[in-house]
């Protein structure tokens, strides 16, 4: 728990950083200075409190179109309103399942979790890692609970989102966005969802799509 509160509260102070100083190109880590870290668990709590207060002001300042840094093609203080949406309702998923089992996520920002690995986490986190290029790999996940579903295809370095639920896929995988939302983050096995095709498949998954 102190592990994921030391790294939310550090990614608060950077992105603070690129916010408040309108960086258009990536930041000098070395010029960055995050405050001590304490290890008091009272003062702790106060240093996250007030690190997660500051990009929230700043976002709220900046609207979604300010042009800003951002580790995505996606050049705009949008992206990270929309990232920073999704980043602590999973790890407040986190948080809670280090003690019993974690609460649902909201559908809405589960449903842009799965939209936003899928089509922009995917490709960073391949290039990233210099992931093994793809050989056609085609994936389905579908949701359960409403209409949406997601097909995407690895050709080479490639990841090539498809449109329409009924093209032919390897593998699909089908659940609520709470479901999928942590599949895909690498919380919850291939067990909890609802699978046809090539199981082995949603392994590979993850050798496609290395880990952070």
């Amino acid at each position: 728990m102190t592990d994921l509160v030391h790294h939310l509260g550090g990614v608060h102070r950077y992105l603070v950083h690129v916010l408040r100083e309108r960086l258009t190109t990536p930041p000098d880590p070395s010029g960055l200075m995050l405050p001590e870290i304490p290890d008091d668990p009272d003062a702790l709590t106060d240093w996250f409190a007030r690190g997660a207060r500051e990009p929230a002001e700043l976002l709220h300042e900046l609207g979604p179109d300010t042009p800003v840094w951002t580790w995505s093609h996606e050049q705009t203080s949008g992206f990270w309103l929309r990232m920073q949406l999704i980043e602590p309702a999973v790890h407040r998923w986190d948080a809670e399942s280090a003690t019993a089992a974690p609460g649902p996520l909201d559908p809405d920002v589960a449903s842009d979790a799965v939209t936003r690995t899928i089509e922009v986490m995917a490709p960073a986190r391949r290039a990233w890692r210099q992931a093994p290029p793809g050989t056609a790999e085609t994936y389905r996940f579908r949701r359960t609970d409403g209409p949406q579903s997601w097909t995407v295809v690895f050709s080479g370095d490639d990841v090539r989102t498809v449109p329409g639920p009924t093209s032919p896929v390897d593998v699909e995988a089908a659940g609520t966005p709470d479901d999928l939302a942590p599949f895909l983050r690498g919380r919850v096995p291939p067990a909890a969802l609802h699978v046809k095709g090539d199981t082995g498949l949603l392994t590979h998954w993850f050798t496609l799509v290395p880990p952070v």
